[in-house]
């Protein structure tokens, strides 16, 4: 009968989590309870469910606010009402307005308001108010005819137990004040906690008809709420039969493209795919997909469609993914079945650039109504806690830093950082903000107010308030449309191409480039930077160490590369199979015969799939049920699916005269392999876009290059892709003002760097400078760029100074001179143009100027960030390069050497022993890369402190043909003083 309950989702309000509520309910005595969160119904579906696992009865309700004003509380008589009070708080979120002050002419909510804030004689027949019980001593004079209209109002916010405190601290935390500043209203009334439901009725035992009136209220709400139906949008079509008929027959138009008119393999996976989609209700889903890479692919845009999405030959023959599932023998089971409780997702990348575009289509396509992004839910992290904690409490930043960096040391301990870090120990994890989720989609069958508010973030689509879990456990499915730059590099690239060399070139043909002589070398070889997840150090040393040269190869290191993978041994397992094959055993035959292509790894998760289905006699069904399960970490004696699967497997595995030890090492195995293997049909769609980028780099490598940059990046900085420009032919010219663009352009092998990588220009500037020099022609000197451009004296010292004039033959001094000379009377902002004396009219004699190169490598450093003219090498104040070169190392195995290297990235990793190592990336003189190990004790005495020279010294060690320096000692090495500053 508490008709007004906030959980910790009244963000930065409430502190009790919807299990707390509920088991805080049940111990209380309970039997209803309304989860009436502020201004959001994000979690109410969830409420809902976890209280019917409870046997209490959760209705769903909101408190609406205008700040800190309370408005009224809303409770949905059913669902319908839920839908109604939904729709209130979408279109004050869509339109920014305040909510109002009195509830709108609802037919399915009840309505509560505080009580003071209405006239009794003003309520409709749905609406009531609240009586707290310190209010009840002044009802008592009232005439008791108002009593009809009141109701019980015992809100709940906090715990019991030092739950106060924190409310306050979370309150102040939201205002961004001092805890002591804030002011009554800005936090709930103490008592807000459990008390039980006899404590509660004693304390309206005088007013019997409140009681009556609450239970009663409580009584008619109803709400129900089905959470196995599919709620995604069912048809395409007008008709399940037309969708199937739809999707049979563009899926067979596709089939002839892809495998010819006589693949009877295919064909019968087609017939088998078809019927579990139509089983599981899944064709409109493939149908939406395709209609969105439809769109797509008529625009231009270039996708990648990836995830368990890709195990299925329809999904391969609609053209929505480019990994054929036969030739890699990957299980639609995987994606779907018809045990599968959750449904799976498809995942499609698009060019970073492109993406809203396709978002539009779909809003457009579907519907606002029906349409909206994922929510999400960020949390209170460790030190966001601590920090927010030391400014409620008054710290300077000095101290808070210090607190976070060691909250442990002596210096640290006194009352408040004590209090701080109790008070960050009970909320790690608190919700703390509402957001967005990367890439997921909903579209729903019934209007999305059914199931949720929306949110319109600045900047933003329409958001739905709930996260992926809460769409999942209500059986609503959504899509993944992602955004990648790697797309990017590969479109613009293409199209640089066309402009730079006239040629038309089409990257989809990857089973062309997979049987490509000079692609397998350049993988063999490691040669991968700029190429799509295939160029991070630890990548090309995967590369390196696998003799990497086919696709299957390239699948399994992108599978075997990830964290999980690498920690559990299984990477290295899989590296030592690959290189010494002769030597591999096989736990048994069956494995030998499923599994010789990863030598009886379980690398994938088709894999473990696989010795079910194969070895433990499971159907693909279950065997995909196994495997999710396993991976999840369920305990096998306290689920009865996990324990009936096992039963199977070893009932099979002993009908097929199996020994006991070997059952059971394999289960183990399975359960071992299960936690960190990949989806092989996701590394197998990332390989190819991988090859698309091999392909491009090898035939065409400055034009990838300059698409790389225009990007901006990929794993590294522009130093890394202009170093690779340059080893591959380019000459790489500063930002010219007649060569130029917003970003870099290539003519010929000439590129020139783009303005969108010098700082402090204005972009409406740039802009500027771009369009007139493309509709008058090229600038013909300093005096017609100033009067053209309208440019201000300060944009006209960042043009210069970062070699923009270089083209006119004059130092940069002698720029500066004339340019101040014809700007002098300007603001330092574009204005009119000017109107002093031009250039050939003025008399002044100058002296001779001359700049430095290191004045103008500076300069670069300054306003580009790297080196352009000279490399950081020739900034070394000593001559002495080192006593090794990159190219030396495979022959100094265990030998010292001594580097001088110009720093590009490290990762710092922990050691079982929890202490800091890391692994550095450096370049030599030559621009070739030298990858470092610092063991703890090393870091710890000579730390990297950011880029610049090292002088590095070390033991070389070599695994499996890649080198490394294993770390001594190391120290930045000093550079040549700027001579701009003496």
């Amino acid at each position: 009968m508490l008709l007004n309950v906030h959980s910790y989702y009244s963000l930065r309000y409430g502190t009790l989590s919807i299990e707390q509520l509920l088991e805080g309910a049940k111990v209380c005595g309970y039997t209803t309870i309304v989860l009436t969160d502020i201004n959001n119904t994000a979690f109410a579906l969830e409420f809902i469910y976890q209280s019917r696992e409870k046997k209490i009865k959760g209705l769903a309700g909101v408190e609406f606010r205008n700040e800190e004003e309370l408005l009224f509380i809303g409770i949905a008589q059913s669902i319908e009402g839920f839908r109604e009070m939904n729709e209130l708080l979408t279109i004050t979120n869509r339109y920014k307005k305040k909510l109002p002050e009195c509830a709108p002419d609802w037919k399915y909510v009840y309505v509560i308001y505080p009580y003071g804030k209405k006239k009794i004689h003003s309520l409709k027949s749905f609406e009531y108010i609240g009586v707290r019980p310190f209010h009840l001593n002044k009802i008592r004079l009232e005439d008791a005819d108002n009593y009809k209209k009141y109701v019980m109002w015992y809100p709940i916010t906090y715990h019991r137990r030092g739950g106060y405190l924190l409310h306050k601290q979370l309150r102040a935390i939201d205002h961004n004040i001092l805890l002591s500043q804030l002011e009554k209203g800005q936090y709930a009334l103490k008592n807000e906690s459990y008390i039980s439901s006899e404590e509660l009725l004693c304390k309206y035992k005088d007013f019997p008809i409140i009681i009556g009136n609450t239970l009663a209220l409580l009584c008619q709400c109803k709400f129900e709420f089905d959470y196995e139906e599919v709620k995604n949008k069912q048809c395409f079509s007008e008709s399940f039969e037309k969708d199937k008929e739809i999707l049979l027959t563009k899926t067979l138009a596709g089939f002839s493209q892809r495998y010819g008119a006589d693949n009877a393999t295919a064909l019968a996976r087609i017939y088998k795919e078809i019927d579990i989609i139509v089983a599981c209700k899944y064709a409109a889903y493939f149908l939406i997909t395709d209609d969105i890479c439809t769109y797509a692919r008529n625009k231009g845009y270039y996708y990648v469609g990836r995830g368990s999405g890709a195990n299925s030959v329809v999904a391969y023959c609609l053209g929505i993914t480019e990994v054929d599932p036969i030739e890699l023998n990957l299980y639609f089971e995987r994606f779907l079945n018809v045990k599968r409780k959750n449904p799976p997702d498809f995942d499609i990348d698009f060019c970073w650039n492109q993406r809203d575009d396709v978002y539009s289509y779909i809003f457009s396509k579907y519907g606002n109504e029906h349409v909206a992004l994922m929510g999400s839910m960020s949390k209170f992290k460790d030190r966001s806690i601590v920090r927010e904690l030391g400014k409620i409490y008054g710290l300077p930043k000095s101290e808070i830093d210090q607190l976070v960096r060691d909250p442990n040391a002596v210096v640290n301990k006194n009352e408040v950082t004590n209090l701080i870090i109790s008070v960050s120990e009970k909320m790690r994890n608190f919700p703390n903000q509402r957001t967005i989720h990367a890439s997921g989609v909903l579209i729903s069958e019934r209007p999305l107010s059914y199931y949720g508010a929306i949110d319109y973030p600045p900047k933003g689509l329409p958001t739905v308030q709930f996260d992926m879990y809460t769409a999942e456990a209500i059986n609503m499915e959504k899509l993944d449309v992602l955004s990648q730059r790697g797309i990017g590099h590969i479109n613009d690239c293409i199209q640089i191409i066309q402009e730079n060399k006239g040629e038309v070139v089409d990257v989809h043909r990857p089973k062309d480039f997979f049987q490509d002589i000079k692609i397998a070398q350049q993988l063999v070889s490691a040669n991968t930077i700029g190429c799509f997840y295939i160029e991070s150090p630890a990548m090309r040393q995967l590369l390196t160490k696998l003799e990497c040269s086919t696709y299957a190869v390239l699948v399994a290191a992108s599978s075997i590369i990830r964290p999980g993978v690498a920690s559990s041994g299984m990477m290295k397992t899989y590296i030592e199979c690959h290189r010494r094959p002769n030597e591999v055993k096989y736990l048994h035959p069956v494995f030998k015969e499923q599994l010789e292509e990863t030598y009886g790894v379980m690398v994938y998760q088709e894999d473990v799939m696989k010795i079910g289905h194969h070895f433990g006699g499971l159907d693909l069904a279950e065997a995909d049920v196994l495997r999710r399960m396993m991976n999840n970490k369920y305990r096998e004696d306290a689920n009865s699916e996990i324990i009936a699967l096992k039963t199977k497997f070893f009932e099979n595995c002993k009908a097929k005269g199996y020994e006991d030890a070997t059952i059971e090492l394999v289960w183990n195995q399975m359960k071992s392999f299960a936690g960190f293997s990949f989806n092989k049909a996701h590394s197998a769609s990332y390989a190819v876009e991988s090859y698309q980028s091999l392909f491009l780099k090898t035939y065409y490598p400055l034009e990838f290059m300059v698409a790389v940059l225009n990007n901006y990046g990929g794993f590294y900085g522009r130093k890394v892709y202009i170093n690779e420009a340059r080893k591959f032919g380019a000459t790489i010219h500063l930002p010219d003002i007649n060569k130029s663009g917003l970003q870099a352009k290539i003519y010929g092998t000439d590129i020139y760097l783009g303005w969108d990588g010098v700082l402090n220009l204005e972009q409406a500037f740039v802009h500027r400078l771009v369009s007139e020099r493309m509709e008058n022609g090229d600038y013909l000197n300093l005096e017609n760029f100033i009067i053209r451009t309208n440019v201000g004296l300060e944009q006209m010292i960042v043009l210069i100074r970062c070699g923009a004039f270089s083209m006119m033959g004059k130092e940069k001094k002698v720029l500066l001179w004339e340019a101040h000379l014809f700007l002098s009377s300007q603001s330092s902002k574009a204005v009119a143009a000017p109107t002093l004396l031009t250039l050939s009219e003025t008399k002044v004699h100058l002296p001779m100027l001359e700049t430095s190169i290191e004045e103008d490598v500076y300069d670069e450093i300054e306003l580009l960030e790297l080196p352009i003219t000279e490399s950081m090498f020739f900034l070394a104040k000593s001559n002495y390069r080192g006593s090794a070169f990159a190219k030396d190392l495979l022959q100094l195995e265990g030998l010292a050497v001594r580097m001088v290297l110009d720093f590009i990235c490290d990762k710092t990793v922990r050691t079982k022993n929890q202490q800091y190592m890391k692994f550095g990336t450096f370049l030599d003189m030559y621009g070739d890369f030298v990858d470092t190990i610092h063991f703890p004790p090393s870091l710890k005495a000579f730390p990297l402190n950011g880029m610049g020279l090292y002088l590095v010294e070390g033991i070389v060690v070599v695994d499996f043909g890649c080198a490394a320096v294993e770390v001594q000692r190391c120290a930045k090495m000093p550079l040549k003083p700027d001579p701009r500053s003496v």
